[in-house]
């Protein structure tokens, strides 16, 4: 999936001068200069930093001296017709950085290395759920963990503070509303949630045992209507209700940024990122924002999340799967993934390595939600979903008065249908 978590909050560099070829097309039949092995790697604009991109590449090369690994970056809008078109090609890269929940739809072409048998050499009983699971497809891994980034709850720390409420205490939903419901008045919003933001409601969903879709004997059905999802949207229209967010929009329209930057909002839903983008639309609100993970059912388990952020492929047409294999073990290594986390403010792609963020609030809260992270159901079809998006719907009609029974029964019927006809 495109990362629109993090589109437009980092700033970066394209390199310039790179050939769009892979590494077939180099003068030597593959080689780069003095015999060293040329591969081509796509990384996406919002991955890297120009001053990371420059370290891991000179680090590179003093790692692997044989390897000649060039670096472009990619643009997300089309890319999924892109790497379509060069994996069915003779000409794809070395190496593709891709969203994670493209993985399957990718994998399916059978365009993709079969990596399952590298899982144990690059650290995988550690990895994210939400990274690696959609990286597999039919029992199979295709997609390596590179990085995450998830939602939290970025709030107004002087509001929190006039309102007595300690935000490092809220650590179940009980314990949200009961806060949110206190600083809900008069013309300050509690906080401001869209009535379509269905990655948040995803979360609740997940967080009752429930899940978008599910399949059974390779048939996939939608899932809105289970009482474990039909719970989670009665939470979310408790919560929505705390505030004055449109019912028929999501967090992009208007943007939910400059709404809480008018300074009449105590808290939104959204990754760490958005914080400097409100203090960006109000200076007099730098300093004032602060983080903490969603919350859970209980305090024992943080609230579950959509896990957006990106996987490594390396195409089957690859004429070099060992050099571009050692790209991709040392980009997703310990060493590099602190490195990475450190620079881009990212949740690495390992449990064990959370404590990289621990001094970045935004994304220590982060790392928290994406240790019980989940993506989306883990099918071809459900990019045809997104497409059309009948989530967005159902969740406009249940908070205009609609019956939730019925519009979920609506909504699952529809996902299902667009399953079948996307796979």
């Amino acid at each position: 999936m495109k990362l629109r978590l993090l589109a437009g909050l980092s700033a970066l560099v394209a390199v310039a001068g790179l050939s769009a070829c892979s590494s077939s097309d180099s003068a030597d039949g593959g080689s780069g200069d003095g015999g060293r092995t040329r591969i081509d790697v796509w990384l996406m604009r919002d991955s890297v930093s120009a001053a990371f991109q420059k370290d891991f590449e000179k680090g590179f090369e003093a790692a692997h001296p044989d390897i000649d690994a060039r670096i472009q970056i990619q643009e997300w809008d089309g890319i999924g017709e892109k790497v379509t078109a060069a994996l069915a090609s003779n000409d794809a890269p070395d190496v593709i950085e891709t969203g994670n929940t493209q993985v399957a739809q990718f994998a399916q072409s059978g365009g993709l290395q079969d990596l399952t048998d590298k899982v144990d050499d690059l650290g995988g009983k550690d990895w994210l759920k939400g990274l690696a699971e959609p990286g597999a497809y039919e029992g199979k891994q295709y997609g390596i963990p590179y990085y995450a980034a998830n939602r939290v709850v970025v709030y107004r720390t002087d509001l929190f503070e006039k309102a007595g409420i300690d935000a490092t205490a809220i650590k179940t939903r009980d314990q949200w509303i009961a806060a949110t419901r206190k600083l809900n008045k008069g013309k300050q919003q509690g906080i401001y949630l869209p009535g379509q933001n269905w990655y948040t409601l995803s979360g609740f969903v997940w967080d009752e045992g429930g899940d978008l879709a599910t399949e059974t004997g390779g048939t996939w059905k939608g899932a809105l209507d289970t009482p474990e999802a039909l719970r989670a949207m009665a939470f979310y229209e408790k919560l929505q209700a705390l505030g004055k967010g449109p019912k028929d929009s999501d967090e992009a329209q208007p943007p939910q940024a400059e709404v809480m930057a008018k300074g009449q909002v105590a808290q939104v839903v959204s990754v760490p990122g958005g914080a400097a983008v409100v203090a960006q639309n109000n200076p007099e609100l730098k300093g004032k924002l602060g983080f903490f993970p969603i919350p859970g059912k209980t305090a024992d388990t943080p609230g579950a999340v959509f896990t957006g952020g990106s996987d490594l492929v390396i195409p089957a047409v690859s004429q070099h799967h060992d050099a571009a294999y050692a790209f991709v073990k040392e980009l997703t290594g310990d060493a590099w993934q602190r490195k990475l986390a450190v620079a881009m403010s990212y949740v690495p792609n390992r449990t064990t390595l959370a404590d990289a963020v621990a001094k970045d609030p935004g994304a220590s809260a982060m790392a928290v939600g994406a240790a019980v992270g989940h993506a989306t159901p883990n099918t071809p079809g459900w990019a045809a979903v997104e497409a059309k998006n009948p989530i967005k719907d159902y969740m406009t009609a249940v908070l205009a008065g609609g019956d939730p029974a019925r519009e979920a029964a609506k909504a699952s019927d529809a996902i299902t249908s667009a399953m079948t006809s996307g796979s």
